[in-house]
C-alpha cells in the first residue's frame, strides 16, 4: 500500500475534564474513502476539527506528505491541500455558483484580493474553478445565484468550491445531512468520481451511502476508536452492532 497522504498518532483532545477524543491513528490515502461511523456525541466532530485546524490537538500528531503540520492554522493548512465542508452549508448565497467557486480559488493564492493581477495567475484560477465545476457537476448552473439552488446541489457547490481550492485531502462532514433519496443518489455519484484523486474522510449518518462509498471505516464510542476495518468487516462486527446500534440490532445494507 502507498504511503499515506495524511496520518494521525495518538490524536487526543481534552476540553476541561472532558476526553473528547482519545488516542486517535488513523491513515488516509489518495483514491480512498475513509468513513468515520458513531452515535452522536463519539467524538466524530472533534476528529475533523482537528485534522483541519479548527481545533488544536492537546497531544498527539498530524503529519501530511510526512510533515508535522500539528500546529499549523486551518488556513495554512487550506494552502497546503486540506480541505474541508461543515455540517452548515457555507456558500456565498447571493452570488453565482461560479463567483462561489472563483472566491474558493482565489483564496488559496498568495495576496489573493489584489486588484491587479496577472494573466497567469487569472487563467489558473480560471481553470480551478472550471474544473472544480466540471468535478462537481454543476457548469450547467454556473451562473445562478446559490441561493436559487436545491439543498442537494448547494451540498455539492459547497464540494466544488473546497475542490477549486486544489485540495488534495478532502475532510467532508456530513455532507448528505438533510437529502432526499435522489439528492444522496447523485451526492454518492459526485464521491464516487472525485476519489481516485483525493484522500476522503467522510463523517456520515447516511448508513447505506457510507458503505456505498467507503473502502475503510473507523467506528468511534465515548470520543475512542472501536474498531477500523473494510465495509464487510464492520457490517458483521459484533461489538459494532452492540456499540453503535444496540446489542439486539443489525446493519443491513
Amino acid at each position: 500500500m502507498k504511503h499515506p497522504i495524511l496520518k494521525t498518532s495518538g490524536l487526543t483532545k481534552v476540553y476541561g475534564g472532558l476526553v473528547a477524543n482519545r488516542d486517535i491513528t488513523i491513515s488516509l490515502h489518495v483514491g480512498s474513502v475513509h468513513a468515520i461511523l458513531g452515535p452522536n456525541g463519539a467524538g466524530k466532530s472533534t476528529l475533523i476539527n482537528m485534522l483541519s485546524g479548527d481545533a488544536m490537538p492537546t497531544r498527539g500528531d498530524i503529519a501530511y506528505k510526512g510533515q508535522d503540520i500539528t500546529d499549523f492554522s486551518a488556513d495554512r493548512r487550506s494552502r497546503i491541500g486540506i480541505g474541508r465542508s461543515y455540517q452548515k452549508t457555507n456558500i456565498f448565497r447571493e452570488f453565482t455558483v461560479y463567483e462561489n467557486c472563483r472566491l474558493a480559488a482565489q483564496s488559496r493564492r498568495p495576496q489573493a484580493f489584489r486588484i491587479f493581477s496577472d494573466a497567469d495567475s487569472v487563467a489558473t484560477t480560471r481553470h480551478a474553478v472550471e474544473r472544480a465545476l466540471a468535478m462537481a457537476n454543476l457548469e450547467h448552473v454556473a451562473t445562478r445565484r446559490a441561493a436559487e439552488l436545491s439543498h442537494g446541489a448547494q451540498r455539492q457547490l459547497e464540494i466544488a468550491m473546497v475542490l477549486a481550492t486544489n485540495a488534495e485531502v478532502l475532510l467532508l462532514d456530513e455532507p448528505l445531512a438533510g437529502m432526499g433519496a435522489d439528492e444522496s443518489r447523485k451526492m454518492v455519484e459526485l464521491l464516487q468520481k472525485i476519489t481516485p484523486q483525493h484522500a476522503i474522510l467522510l463523517v456520515e449518518h447516511d448508513m447505506d451511502s457510507v458503505f456505498a462509498v467507503a473502502d475503510t471505516i473507523t467506528v468511534m464510542v465515548n470520543g475512542a476508536i472501536l474498531e477500523t476495518g473494510a465495509p464487510d468487516a464492520i457490517r458483521s462486527s459484533p461489538a459494532v452492532q452492540g456499540a453503535y446500534l444496540g446489542e439486539d440490532c443489525e446493519i443491513v445494507i
